[in-house]
């Protein structure tokens, strides 16, 4: 004769019209007295038996029983409550992938019942069209989804940090301007509103991010060859547009002297916007953003994008084939040809891993990096600005 159950482990019976075997559990009993089950489902009754003992563990563990709750509500619920202090950009970059990538693949299934198996089998399929740095992306973003539901008692563990990330495809390599490629560009820019924004990218290596941020008030177009020892002419790059508008990191806040092109591309665009400013009956900011919009905000990453294209095409280049960060590239890459020190050529790129002879904070006085400003005069051989 089987043996009785004791009190509190449950049971298990025969569910005639679903043809499964029905393991249930009590969880306590509402205000009214009334009792609230738990149940789980099995094909056979050693499986229910299975579902059962799970159950039970989970009550005592206070743990929650296998519910409805699915991949894409955790997605989307970790999305809207748990991405506090992020910028927009990262949190919409962060759905796009969700719904592209995640929540056609995984969203529909029940988040307990998610496994390594149905991970790993994701992550194999996308494998085939997405590159690996993406396929790490997507697994953080599921791995944490999963974590913050954890926390919020919708499943007992996150399956996900077991599983392996695959080798994805090969992303597009990282490549530079020649000198006469980088000649072309700036050539084709020359009557373009993004000429001294290109200008500025190629001779001194900013980040876009920093470039688009940057104002006036950081830029000496007049320097003071009078002091000793002589200040040049310069730029400030102690902002950007990331999350508080702090630079990527410490070590990136530098003040990089300017290359006369550099000097002459910005005297002639800061005429440009004053004329504009004029014609517009308004007042030209001398504290305003140098590269603003047309509705006077900061450049947006697409539109400069878009821009720099336009100008690449110009050029006689492929324009789908380059992007704006490749300026920094292409800076990097002449400044190696023409013998600067790669420490030096670090620093002017505001690398954080590099030791520096001095630390930067925004309101000291930062010694100028002028390695970059000669070499850049002798490799374009431009006449010197006028004072």
């Amino acid at each position: 004769m089987a043996k009785r159950r004791s009190r509190g482990d449950g049971g298990l019976h025969w569910h005639e019209g679903r043809r499964r075997w029905i393991a249930w559990v009590t969880v306590g009993f509402d205000a009214a007295g009334k009792r609230k089950t738990r149940s789980a489902s099995g094909v056979t009754k050693t499986e229910a038996k299975d579902k059962l003992r799970e159950l039970v563990d989970n009550r005592e563990k206070k743990q929650p029983a296998p519910s409805s709750y699915t991949v894409e509500e955790a997605v989307r619920g970790w999305l809207a409550y748990g991405l506090s202090g992020r910028s927009k950009s990262t949190v919409d970059n962060y759905r796009n992938n969700v719904e592209m990538h995640v929540i056609p693949y995984l969203g529909k299934r029940k988040l307990v019942d998610l496994s390594t198996e149905d991970v790993e089998r994701w992550l194999a399929d996308r494998a085939n069209q997405l590159s690996t740095r993406t396929l790490r992306l997507l697994h953080s973003l599921l791995s944490r989804a999963v974590r913050y539901a954890q926390a919020r008692d919708k499943v007992m563990r996150n399956v996900v940090e077991l599983c392996e990330i695959p080798v994805g495809l090969q992303g597009r390599p990282s490549k530079s301007l020649t000198l006469d490629q980088a000649e072309a560009v700036l050539k084709a820019s020359e009557n373009s509103n993004m000429h001294a924004y290109i200008v500025l990218s190629l001779l001194i290596g900013a980040r876009q991010e920093e470039l688009r941020p940057l104002t006036w008030d950081h830029v000496d177009l007049g320097g003071d060859p009078s002091a000793d020892p002589p200040v040049p002419r310069s730029i400030e790059v102690w902002h950007s547009v990331r999350e508080g508008g702090d630079t990527k990191t410490r070590k990136s806040r530098r003040t990089l002297a300017l290359p006369a092109r550099c000097v002459v591309a910005l005297r002639r665009h800061r005429l440009r916007q004053r004329d504009l400013a004029r014609r517009q009956g308004q007042q030209w900011d001398p504290t305003g953003l140098v590269f603003p919009s047309e509705n006077g905000t900061e450049l947006d990453a697409h539109n400069v994008r878009r821009a720099f294209r336009r100008v690449v095409k110009a050029a006689g280049l492929e324009p789908h084939q380059w992007t704006p960060r490749e300026m920094r590239h292409s800076f990097v890459s002449i400044m190696s040809a023409s013998g600067v020190s790669l420490e030096d050529i670090a620093r002017l790129v505001g690398h954080s891993g590099t030791r520096v002879t001095e630390l930067v904070y925004r309101k000291q006085i930062r010694p100028v990096i002028v390695e970059g400003a000669e070499a850049m005069d002798e490799v374009f051989r431009n006449p010197k600005p006028a004072c």
